[in-house]
């Protein structure tokens, strides 16, 4: 539930953690009794609580779809993240891999943790994915072989230039935001979102997350992976690694602030994004993820943590996000609150400081121009 010295710094916590928990706990009442759906809903909750609690909001055709959807993802991901796979095996695998759903029989043992489970009993997924709609399995078979092989074009080819970064993210997670709104559109609660905001939905998501796993990434082993483009870090340091020594904090710093400004650039689209959602629920699981980007990223921004450990943010806030996001205004509130977290922390001696403001104001204006805000309002609910 968070720990307890948290709870002590920030009472207010209390309440959105119980709920949660009591929410958790649900969730977990609906696992279905088959027992391939009871293999996906119970190792959906081992590999994303947060995501399979949000996810349970959703009708059930819908549901089921996001839940395979994701999970097919994931395995596809475990095949990319596991470096101890040579190349030769691991990219036929990524091509293949929207035809290995059709096949109840196939499996592939790599990964760690839940997530060789996932891998060793795949045959679980693809009986569920079996049993989906058409129009959600060519959704999910679509993105599914564009991403694996957008994935292994990037197992040979390092990211460069932004272009490539945004190339990568658009593979590995902007191709999410389609597959996501192709299965809103095809359970007929949705219209078809443009590609654009879809695709900004999922790079906004995944910059952050490869701003945040800075570290992680670069001790993994026994090959790390590099996804901040050289055309970013190439300003700071020689090599990618030497952003986590010591003796080059100031310059690593500038880097996660030209890192987190790259992302900021995507925010005006999600929020356009979710501005168009007609269905509580799917409004819902599409706000969430994106409060706790922006919320993330003002955590994340000049702050030298990020390349000594784990920057995230606290469980009660987290809470918080999931008990207060109901609407669009709640939207705009959280994504105002938190780039004005943000921006105080801009440093008027940092290289992208004019432009890091700029996209924050820009941010703020887009916020205060859905008219759903009081221009006077003072009370920051996710400040303290």
């Amino acid at each position: 539930m968070g720990s307890l010295a948290a709870v002590l710094r920030h009472p207010d916590d209390l309440y959105p953690l119980l709920k949660l928990k009591m929410a958790s706990r649900q969730a977990e009442k609906q696992i279905p009794p088959e027992p391939h759906w009871a293999f996906c809903y119970s190792m959906l909750h081992k590999v994303s609580r947060s995501f399979a609690l949000v996810i349970q909001q959703l009708g059930t055709d819908l549901r089921n779809a996001v839940c395979i959807f994701y999970l097919v993802l994931r395995a596809l991901d475990t095949v990319e993240d596991d470096t101890s796979i040579p190349t030769d095996v691991k990219v036929p695998i990524l091509i293949a891999f929207h035809r290995h759903v059709y096949d109840r029989e196939w499996h592939f043992s790599c990964g760690t943790k839940e997530y060789k489970v996932l891998m060793d009993q795949f045959h679980h997924v693809s009986t569920a994915f079996l049993e989906l709609g058409k129009g959600y399995q060519d959704a999910i078979e679509d993105i599914t072989k564009r991403m694996g092989a957008g994935m292994a074009k990037f197992i040979c080819k390092e990211v460069e230039s932004i272009d490539d970064y945004d190339e990568y993210c658009y593979y590995v997670a902007g191709l999410v935001g389609l597959g996501l709104s192709k299965l809103f559109y095809a359970s007929g609660t949705e219209d078809l979102a443009p590609d654009s905001l879809s695709n900004s939905m999922g790079l906004f998501l995944q910059k952050t997350n490869i701003i945040r796993d800075y570290l992680e990434d670069i001790n993994e082993i026994p090959k790390c992976r590099m996804f901040w483009p050289r055309e970013i870090w190439s300003k700071y340091v020689n090599k990618l690694e030497d952003l986590k020594y010591e003796e080059n904090s100031d310059k690593a710093v500038q880097c996660l602030n030209d890192m987190v400004t790259n992302a900021l650039m995507h925010v005006e689209d999600c929020l356009k994004y979710m501005s168009a959602l007609r269905d509580h629920a799917i409004f819902r699981f599409c706000a969430i993820p994106q409060i706790m980007a922006i919320g993330t990223l003002a955590l994340c921004y000049n702050n030298i943590e990020v390349f000594r450990g784990v920057v995230k943010m606290r469980r009660g806030l987290t809470a918080k996000v999931i008990d207060r996001t109901n609407n669009m205004t709640d939207v705009y509130l959280a994504f105002y609150d938190f780039s004005n977290i943000l921006k105080p922390k801009i440093n008027k001696n940092d290289p992208n400081a004019t432009k890091t403001l700029s996209r924050v104001e820009a941010i703020q204006k887009a916020c205060m121009d859905s008219g759903v805000l009081n221009k006077r309002f003072k009370i920051l609910h996710y400040s303290k």
